[in-house]
């Protein structure tokens, strides 16, 4: 029988709104199986710049010849819709400009593939994550996920100790190299996320662990903060090398942190040549 679980209120209304017209929606579409939500809606984080994220499971035979954008205009009329370079549905709803994001997947593969994200996905309240299970499998799946994220402390450490080493080594070739424009990616997109993790292990604030950045101004020490600020720099030569060296040295801290408290290896050596190559001008 098709679950409808007690709707559960968050700080956004508009939010709130969306999830109720896709669980009407979902119940009067037979072909659909079941509906998952995921991301801030379910955790309790959701706010008025929330997205709206689920995956629909379809019955089989019909997930390649369904109709994924046409079903979503009964949540409101998008302003765009397309697939991004993750295979997922992107929609922008016209009125208010919430962005959502669905997976449409077959059922059989789909739900009993759900249960194996345990470390990946955290649902809290799995009734509340639910809008639709004609079966009960997916129910039974997303039990599964209720346990906080909670990375193993010391092999998490020295592999980003690890990862930390080989890309900020990367980072001091293509400054090396005047390629300022990479370097500057390199150094936000690649490098500052391992950090975040590994301050976040350090400190015991894991809850964020797969999107370090996310509320890491209430998450982390302002000490903290001051040092990852540091590591941030405007793409211009002298500022990026600035960055650059006082992200090293910040990694370095860290690390040896980790090491002072768990064991993890540091190569020393080898953290005293990057650090030389990237004090060349």
């Amino acid at each position: 029988m098709p679950r409808t679980p007690a709707p559960r209120p968050s700080a956004s209304p508009a939010l709130d709104a969306r999830v109720a017209l896709l669980r009407r929606a979902a119940h009067a579409e037979p072909r659909l199986e079941g509906v998952l939500l995921y991301g801030s809606w379910t955790t309790g984080e959701a706010d008025a710049y929330s997205d709206i994220e689920a995956y629909l499971f379809l019955g089989d035979g019909h997930a390649d010849t369904f109709d994924g954008p046409g079903f979503l205009r009964a949540l409101g009329r998008p302003a765009l819709a397309h697939t991004n370079q993750f295979g997922i549905l992107a929609v922008v709803f016209e009125d208010d400009l919430m962005r959502g994001e669905f997976h449409f997947e077959e059922a059989g593969a789909g739900i009993a593939a759900v249960e194996g994200w345990q470390g990946m996905v955290h649902l809290p309240d799995p009734d509340a994550a639910v809008l639709l299970d004609r079966t009960g499998r997916l129910t039974e799946a997303a039990a599964r996920l209720t346990a906080p994220l909670a990375p193993e402390p010391v092999e998490s450490a020295a592999h980003l100790t690890g990862e930390l080493a080989n890309w900020t080594l990367m980072l001091a070739h293509l400054l090396a190299r005047r390629e300022d424009a990479r370097a500057h990616n390199l150094l936000h997109a690649m490098v500052a996320p391992l950090q975040l993790k590994l301050c976040r292990l350090l400190r015991g604030t894991t809850d964020h662990w797969l999107t370090p950045s996310r509320a890491a101004e209430e998450d982390l020490p302002v000490a903290d903060l001051a040092r990852y600020t540091a590591t941030t720099a405007p793409l211009a030569a002298a500022a990026l090398r600035a960055a650059a060296r006082a992200s090293w040295q910040w990694s370095r801290e860290l690390a040896a942190e980790a090491h002072g408290r768990w064991g993890t290896p540091v190569p020393e050596a080898l953290h005293a040549r990057i650090a030389g190559v990237l004090a060349r001008d």
